[in-house]
């Protein structure tokens, strides 16, 4: 199929092509997620165990080591690091690239139920395919109150407030489509409190251990089994799990010749708060910190224009009421914001984006001394551009400081097929050929040039979207947005500039000439070009004559090659 002449010969056609793409390109900038960098695929696995007041030494000797012996068989594991510290521990597995995540996370939990003997206090270990895109949190948020406040009541204490935050604040928040979770920091949970005195579990002949062992036997729900009664099965649960701490205290931990000892009996029960092991400080006042991480791929900007609506609701309809000292004074400030950021880079990138085009625009009208012919070849830029964000649409790509930053430098790439086209098509127009033949000779016989010239650029950056490594996956997006942008000026030279010029370039005579010479009267350019056309024809005939031919031209491509590889060392 002749491209060229069938573009030329359907101008209506190409217009709507142009159009369709341009809006596909507008919806496909509009519905792209937006995010600061592009997602790396980071496949880690995180195992934290908790176990409250004891030392690294401890809980490597007793945990970590039962841990790292069942987790070491796991398929595709690459490395394992752990980590311990005072009161937890955090191994990290790294798989090989192309590992189905999924199926890792079975088997890691697979093998963290077959580690027995657990120590009893140890809480259950959680399991958590790390996301690197995703980790870093999109918005941090405080909870306090004026520091007038605190002045007011000194014994108030803003870590109270974690639980009313967890059941009300935390899944407000995390029902926003996109936001993968809501972490609280600095707060404190309720726990009910068992005060032993040791003078009266002594004087009773008891130990903490056997006050221990009675709480856990009796804070149980215990499936019974079935009972068979005619033609139906009736299925009984034992519930014994405390519910007021009335029920703790009424608990019998052993029974003597005076009767039943109960928990009331050698201490105090009471609701009260978990031990204080962190704080989160705010202009010098303790608050509670909370965060938002999205999910994979999911487009930040449209998140947080939603959290920000949630947040003003919480702030006049949800804080006011979740502590009766303090009230309304409750005050939820949004410290960071990672949109902010985004924009700032985003609109940095888009404005060097609009100022390259500009300049190349005016570099095409400096050297081509036309408006009309400018105007064709500057076409590609925005054609080019908004096409590619449908591309990474479909690619499921994301718009990003990278994927922008590759547009930004196909900005001056996108406008060399179409010189070449429009140049030849105005040679073919200066023989005296009329407009139709001049457009189709003229891109015709540059076809093969420019698809050659096309697929070397394309060609270097191939390579870089095969790269499944981080370093890969991160210039994936600037090597896409390179290459759908050039390919898609090659398709525009070939149909869009053939089409305009022989509709729009004009004759090779008069009027065509008369807006050079405007142009060079204004920029004083004509004896400059003169010169340097000059100088670069003679040049070029002087290489490729005579002896030179085979002497000259060799050492200076050798020449050149050689200044290359120096500068790319």
């Amino acid at each position: 199929m002749d491209i060229v002449r069938l573009a030329i010969s359907r101008p209506v056609a190409v217009v709507v092509g142009v159009i369709i793409v341009v809006l596909a390109g507008l919806v496909g900038f509009s519905a792209v997620p937006i995010q600061l960098a592009p997602n790396v695929d980071r496949p880690e696995i995180t195992v934290n165990t908790a176990w409250p007041g004891r030392g690294p030494e401890e809980i490597v000797d007793q945990i970590v080591k039962n841990q790292e012996e069942e987790l070491k068989n796991v398929s595709g594991l690459r490395t394992m690091t752990s980590v311990s510290s005072e009161g937890s521990a955090n191994i990290v597995l790294e798989f090989y690239l192309g590992t189905n995540i999924a199926r890792a996370l079975q088997e890691v939990s697979d093998a963290m139920r077959q580690v027995a003997d657990y120590p009893d206090d140890v809480e259950e270990p959680t399991i958590k395919a790390a996301d690197g895109a995703s980790e870093n949190a999109s918005a941090w948020i405080i909870i306090d109150v004026p520091p007038e406040v605190y002045a007011a009541h000194p014994d108030w204490d803003v870590q109270s407030l974690y639980d009313a935050l967890d059941r009300e604040v935390k899944p407000y928040l995390e029902r926003i489509d996109g936001v993968a979770e809501v972490n609280i920091y600095g707060g404190r949970e309720h726990e009910v409190q068992v005060l032993v005195d040791p003078v009266r579990l002594a004087q009773r002949g008891l130990t903490y251990l056997d006050v221990l062992n009675a709480l856990a036997a009796e804070n149980r729900n215990v499936s019974a089994g079935s009972i068979s009664e005619g033609k139906r099965d009736y299925r009984v649960r034992v519930l014994g799990q405390f519910e007021r701490t009335q029920d703790v205290a009424e608990t019998i931990i052993a029974y003597r010749e005076a009767g039943p000892i109960f928990v009331r009996d050698i201490g105090e029960v009471r609701l009260g708060y978990e031990k204080r092991r962190g704080f989160v400080r705010s202009l010098g006042h303790p608050c509670i910190a909370m965060n938002m991480i999205r999910q994979t791929g999911a487009n930040v900007m449209a998140i947080m224009k939603e959290a920000r609506v949630r947040l003003d609701e919480v702030q006049a309809e949800i804080l006011p009421r979740l502590d009766p000292v303090v009230g309304d004074k409750l005050r939820l400030r949004h410290v960071y914001d990672e949109t902010i950021y985004i924009d700032s880079s985003i609109s940095l990138v888009t404005q060097n984006l609009w100022v390259g085009g500009t300049i190349a625009a005016l570099m095409l009208l400096l050297f081509l001394r036309s408006f009309v012919a400018t105007g064709i070849v500057a076409i590609a830029i925005p054609i080019s551009v908004i096409g590619t964000f449908l591309v990474l649409l479909m690619l499921g790509r994301s718009l990003n400081v990278i994927s922008l930053a590759g547009l930004a430098f196909a900005t001056g790439m996108v406008v060399d097929n179409a010189i070449v086209v429009l140049e030849n098509i105005y040679r073919h127009r200066q023989m005296g050929k009329p407009a139709m033949h001049a457009a189709y000779d003229g891109g015709r016989e540059v076809i093969g040039a420019i698809i050659a010239a096309t697929l070397t650029t394309v060609a270097v950056f191939i390579p870089i979207l095969t790269i499944r490594e981080e370093a890969g996956q991160l210039f994936f997006d600037i090597s896409l947005a390179i290459s759908a942008s050039v390919i898609l000026s090659l398709l525009i030279s070939i149909t869009v500039i053939p089409a305009a010029s022989a509709r729009l370039l004009g004759t090779a005579g008069h009027k065509h000439a008369g807006m050079r010479g405007a142009i060079d009267n204004l920029f004083g350019l004509a004896p400059f070009f003169k010169r340097l056309n000059r100088s670069v024809t003679q040049a070029v005939a002087w290489c490729i004559t005579g002896w030179r031919a085979w002497t000259v031209r060799p050492a200076l491509i050798v020449l050149m090659t050689g200044l290359s590889l120096f500068g790319a060392m």
